[in-house]
């Protein structure tokens, strides 16, 4: 299958492990592929349905138009979601919120799809520093994310990070599995050549990153696609797909998550 949901935004990651994600994997045409976000932030909030396809064709992957969707969560709150197009299905009034457990359910071509994603509490998000560093005698830059890990282990984290106004975005995955209560110290590393359609961050670009707070499923879903792409640390054997936190063989993932967004212009 190509470019498995090109998901990602996705969403996601970096020379070592940060790069934007464009995967060529094995053919699981016809496979459904379910795309499911629940933020912090007012919604609606959005679930969108596909089929996948052979990597030989283009990235133009079916609709699943007639699903059931429900989304619900651990205090009673339950809503139907809307149908509204190209695979999407919408929210109207769900209200995600940190600490809570949140439940979707599919119904779909006469199969069920179960997934359960914990929104995790918010880590703040302070500011971003900038650095640089030269490579072949020229400037490359990065952002130090600014945050604090609380003492608790096994917090986990997304970042995802555009130039300007490009669309095309790239994504980090931290843990702390390293830096476990302490400030962050890992930085993102910016587009620095004009490869895969990025751009080669200079001065006086503007770089909007954003930072989610992830639970430990969701992680593992793009970390394994970050190693996938080529982008992961270390070696070894990696599965065929990321590991998806949904039942019943979807290819996918379902993620309750914060979101804080903050900007900086590179001097």
């Amino acid at each position: 299958m190509k470019n498995i949901l090109l998901i990602l935004l996705t969403f996601f990651l970096i020379v070592s492990c940060e790069k934007e994600i464009d995967l060529d994997l094995e053919d699981q045409s016809g496979k459904i592929v379910i795309e499911g976000n629940i933020t912090d932030q007012a919604g609606p909030y959005y679930v969108r349905i596909t089929k996948s396809v052979a990597f030989t064709q283009a990235n133009q992957y079916p609709p699943i138009e007639d699903a059931q969707v429900t989304l619900s969560d651990d205090l009673g709150q339950t809503e139907v979601l809307e149908y509204i197009g190209n695979g999407f299905y919408q929210t109207y009034t769900f209200q995600g919120q940190s600490g809570r457990t949140y439940t979707l359910k599919i119904l779909a071509e006469g199969k069920e799809y179960i997934s359960e994603s914990t929104m995790p509490e918010t880590v703040t998000f302070e500011g971003l520093a900038q650095d640089s560093f030269l490579v072949a005698g020229e400037l490359s830059y990065t952002l130090l994310p600014i945050f604090t890990d609380p003492q608790t282990l096994g917090n986990r984290y997304l970042f995802s990070y555009y130039v300007n106004d490009h669309s095309t975005k790239n994504f980090a995955e931290f843990s702390d599995n390293v830096n476990n209560g302490l400030p962050n110290q890992r930085p993102l590393l910016l587009p620095n050549d004009d490869e895969d359609d990025n751009i080669k961050v200079k001065v006086g670009d503007t770089i909007t990153v954003e930072m989610q707070c992830i639970d430990d499923k969701v992680y593992t879903f793009y970390s394994a696609l970050l190693q996938l792409s080529g982008g992961g640390s270390g070696g070894g054997v990696t599965p065929t797909n990321p590991p998806s936190n949904i039942s019943n063989g979807a290819l996918g993932y379902f993620s309750a998550h914060t979101v804080q967004v903050k900007t900086a212009v590179i001097e």
